[in-house]
């Protein structure tokens, strides 16, 4: 809705201060550390990463956005009666927090307090006013890191866009340009669209400022929604503008170009210029209507008397919904400290150091990943290893295994890797194997024939689950927090096998070899990754 012009200032009252509902708020704050305490350390490891640095400024806007809405809404004089809603939110929430702590899963518990925080609103304030304050909650969600499987699939659909919008900005200026996957090729130099400009340090920051900007925003509701909505399109594309100019750079001056200081800088401004094309934004929506504002009056950035306003927490009114939450919130945290931890299982495998190198007839190499490879992968253990027959034939093994899936950490599908590394998935499908010699059984894989030029390979890979082999990702995912809940174990792997398809060699002969591979080296697999 459209904000009015802020009424004449008035002489606020003098807040006199209530002990007893002090007491039981800060109780309830207090009371509620133990249980969201996985959740507010992980927020804390996300904010000091680059895509989530922006986090500590979000709960502070939220506050201004509080206070600018109890500016306008002075304190009431009758009896609230509708806070009981608000103690049910709290203790939905905190059931969401204690299963996000059985799980180890901090996501959900960080969801949760935000719930929890929205129902202590609706406590304090009551049903009908309260939930004109959740706005300033809402926003709350900008400063959580998103689950890692989101993440992953967003960045490599940001990157795709990126790559391809850059490339077309670069052959605009004349140069000879080829993309394979996110590999920017220039002939004599490669650019490698890494997930640093996917463009999701940008959108994080500008989804929130975009919502603020939003709520500030003096006109109707559909300029504001497109206020929003215009946040994801302008990053995308600006920073598509920022990969076009490295390429034409890089082509022209050298591959330091794309490093350094530079390529900090290109950013900063990019950044900048997002930010400048939303104020343009608004200031053409005001061009629209009939009597429109100048952009210092369309944005309301007033924040006089917002300090007075905060001491009205001081007089918060002690109420039996308010001490009910307290109560129940600080039980809850004190019966998890007490009963909560659950038992883990105690996993005996050996290293990926003591895999075979010497299987049957073929003959193994191993070596390590690129150390930025490994920072992203976050594995515990992996074996990344070739294999190479008498007769020529080489298959190419890898495991990567996570002693736990649930503490930010994670197996990422080799659909997110494959076009970080200039590959093309060409076709991609489940596809059944008989492994019954090598102590498997049968079960499914993702088969895939991916291609980078003239080079074509196929792929086998599926998620090594505490003895269940699957192929979807997602399913997966929730196998974990089942196994959780039941076993105590969230450890898994993927295992991925890939082998070339030669010129002129059938896909038929390709899945002969790596599954003639398949059969040699899986018996030895339960004894590093434990069924």
């Amino acid at each position: 809705m459209a904000l009015s012009p802020k009424a004449p200032t008035q002489a606020l009252p003098q807040v006199l201060m209530n002990p007893v509902g002090m007491w039981w708020l800060t109780l309830l704050t207090l009371g509620s550390v133990p249980v969201f305490w996985i959740g507010l350390v992980s927020l804390g490891q996300a904010w000091l990463t680059p895509e989530y640095s922006h986090g500590p400024l979000i709960p502070v806007i939220s506050l201004y956005l509080f206070l600018r809405e109890l500016r306008a809404a002075p304190p009431l004089d009758t009896p609230v009666t509708d806070r009981w809603p608000g103690v049910l939110v709290m203790g939905f929430a905190l059931v969401l927090a204690i299963f996000g702590n059985l799980t180890r899963i901090p996501d959900i518990v960080t969801y949760a307090l935000i719930i929890w925080t929205g129902g202590l609103v609706l406590t304090v304030f009551g049903w009908q006013r309260g939930i004109r304050h959740q706005l300033p909650v809402f926003h709350l969600i900008f400063m959580l890191p998103l689950p890692q499987f989101i993440y992953w699939k967003l960045t490599i659909f940001l990157q795709g866009i990126s790559s391809e919008i850059g490339v077309w900005i670069v052959r605009q200026a004349g140069v000879s340009v080829f993309l394979e996957g996110n590999v920017i090729d220039l002939g004599v130099y490669k650019l490698q669209v890494a997930e640093a400009c996917s463009g999701l340090r940008y959108l994080f920051p500008i989804l929130s400022f975009s919502y603020l900007f939003a709520i500030l925003y003096r006109g109707p509701i559909w300029h504001k929604a497109v206020l929003l909505l215009s946040a994801a399109p302008i990053t995308v594309l600006m920073n598509s503008v920022r990969i076009g100019i490295i390429g034409v750079l890089v082509d022209s001056s050298g591959i330091e170009q794309a490093e350094g200081f530079l390529h900090f800088f290109e950013g900063w401004v990019i950044f900048i210029c997002c930010i400048a094309l939303l104020f343009g934004l608004a200031v053409a929506l005001q061009r629209l209507t009939p009597n429109p504002l100048p952009l210092s009056q369309a944005v309301d950035l007033d924040v006089e008397g917002l300090g007075a306003i905060s001491l009205r927490v001081l007089a918060i009114r002690t109420s039996a919904a308010l001490t009910a939450g307290a109560l129940l919130t600080t039980s809850v945290s004190a019966a998890w400290l007490a009963f909560g931890e659950i038992e883990t299982t105690h996993l005996d495998r050996r290293p990926f150091l003591l895999f075979p190198r010497q299987i049957a007839q073929w003959s193994g190499t191993t070596s390590r990943l690129e150390p930025d490879i490994e920072e992203i992968l976050g594995a515990d253990d992996y074996l990344n290893a070739t294999y190479l027959a008498e007769g020529g034939d080489l298959v190419h093994f890898f495991v990567a295994f996570y002693n736990k899936q649930t503490e930010g950490s994670g197996i990422h599908s080799p659909e997110v890797c494959l076009p970080v590394g200039g590959w093309e998935v060409f076709s991609l499908a489940p596809h059944a194997v008989d492994m019954t010699d090598a102590g498997y059984g049968q079960f499914e894989v993702n088969r895939a024939v991916i291609q980078k030029g003239v080079s074509h390979q196929l792929v086998y890979y599926w998620f090594e689950q505490r003895g269940k082999r699957m192929t979807n990702d997602y399913k997966a995912k929730a196998s974990v927090v089942y196994d959780s809940l039941t076993i105590g174990r969230t450890d898994g792997a993927l295992v991925r096998f890939v082998t070339p398809i030669h010129a002129g060699e059938s896909e038929e002969a390709a899945d002969q070899r790596l599954q003639g591979f398949m059969r040699a080296s899986l018996s030895r697999l339960p004894e590093f990754v434990p069924e």
